[in-house]
């Protein structure tokens, strides 16, 4: 089976962060679902009669800076839904209505923990959803989707370590040579590979994590740990009294891993099925990455007034957005595609993926569907070759 998106910082944080709220726009869930935008003019992007009225996104966790650039393309004064833990209103371009509403859905604990492939065949309304490249492998002959937009050119997935207790650690290789457990989240694909490519010990793995950092405080530094680089680091030593200082770590993309992290999918069908809609709408999500990253301010307040509305545990301040939106600039987290575009896949690395995964995948019961080819699983059909971040 593949990562599942759980997160630290559920209930453990709630009584440890206070909360910094920007001021923002955004209505409240007792407000209707119909569209805010009724009466308003469409812009020069037109989606309406390619597009459904609610172009509908299912994310895989709870609102964070990650989701920025999908946050980027509301309009003003989206609707908070605590109660259906979604966030909808016009969909904008270009500083104008274009024609449609979309709504962002909160993935995790919203959905029961379900898988978003899962999520989007139960519900047909969902038209993107957010796709791990070896979950697309993994549901290849029951749920297949089709990766339009890499969100990530590198996944966040880390495992961290005490640099005070390992110094001479500086990959997760190196772990190898010490008497360090590594906790995760059992069912980790990835974890198979870094075990069964050598670059860490069968017996030193242990698949306990829950998300909390207990037993890693506990562990007092002896232990290492599955993570996200984009919010641990900042927790652990800004937010959290019982540890209060830095942690090293790698990147499981630095390891030989290369997949597509939570790459924006549609099911198989759609691809020719939504293909008026793709060629518009997927344009629209590379450019709002970029005006996100341009000034991620206001997108990122309303991400952390969403967090707070929702009040299901998940707790994120002002603080863990900003580093977390520098996070994934300064590690390469989100940048353009060697290729020069934004969101563009790289097939020979979709078919390293494949060659990894389908012998775990096949041992654990879940093989990929016969005849599966890379090119079976993206298309950079829907991208504008023309938009990319900006040059340092």
């Amino acid at each position: 089976m593949t990562t599942s998106r759980q997160r630290v910082g559920a209930a453990v944080f709630a009584g440890l962060v206070t909360l910094s709220l920007a001021a923002c726009g955004g209505s409240t869930a007792a407000e209707s679902e119909s569209s805010a935008s009724s009466g308003t003019p469409i812009g020069s992007v037109d989606l309406s009669g390619v597009c459904p009225a609610k172009v509908v996104i299912q994310t895989d966790w709870n609102p964070q800076a990650e989701q920025g650039g999908l946050y980027q393309l509301l309009g003003p004064d989206p609707t908070i839904d605590a109660n259906a833990k979604v966030v909808r209103g016009p969909l904008y371009a270009e500083g104008a209505y274009t024609g449609v509403d979309v709504e962002i859905r909160s993935g995790g604990p919203a959905i029961g923990f379900q898988t978003v492939p899962s999520q989007m065949y139960a519900d047909k309304d969902v038209l993107l959803g957010w796709v791990n490249t070896d979950e697309s492998v993994q549901n290849s002959a029951a749920l297949p989707t089709t990766a339009v937009f890499a969100t990530f050119e590198k996944a966040p997935w880390m495992i961290m370590w005490d640099p005070a207790t390992y110094p001479d650690v500086h990959k997760i290789s190196d772990l190898a040579d010490t008497e360090a457990f590594v906790r995760y989240f059992a069912g980790a694909t990835w974890m198979e590979y870094l075990t069964g490519s050598g670059q860490l010990r069968p017996d030193q793995i242990d698949g306990t994590y829950d998300g909390t950092p207990a037993n890693f405080v506990a562990a007092q530094g002896k232990d290492a740990q599955q993570g996200f680089a984009t919010d641990e680091p900042y927790v652990y030593a800004n937010q959290l009294p019982s540890w209060n200082k830095p942690v090293d770590y790698q990147l499981i993309a630095d390891t030989g891993y290369p997949l597509y992290a939570v790459a924006l999918s549609v099911r198989e069908a759609d691809v020719t099925g939504q293909a008026d809609c793709l060629k518009k709408l997927v344009p629209l999500v590379q450019q709002s990455t970029v005006d996100y990253f341009a000034d991620p301010a206001p997108v990122n307040a309303l991400i952390v007034k969403t967090v707070t509305e929702f009040n299901n545990g998940w707790v994120y301040d002002a603080g863990q957005a900003d580093d977390g939106t520098k996070q994934q600039i300064d590690l390469g987290i989100v940048a353009n595609a060697p290729d020069g575009i934004l969101g563009s896949f790289d097939e020979g690395r979709i078919q390293k993926i494949m060659d990894i995964t389908t012998p775990i995948l096949t041992k654990d019961g879940t093989a990929p569907v016969e005849g599966l080819k890379a090119t079976d699983l993206y298309t950079n059909d829907f991208l504008d070759p023309t938009i990319a971040l900006p040059a340092e």
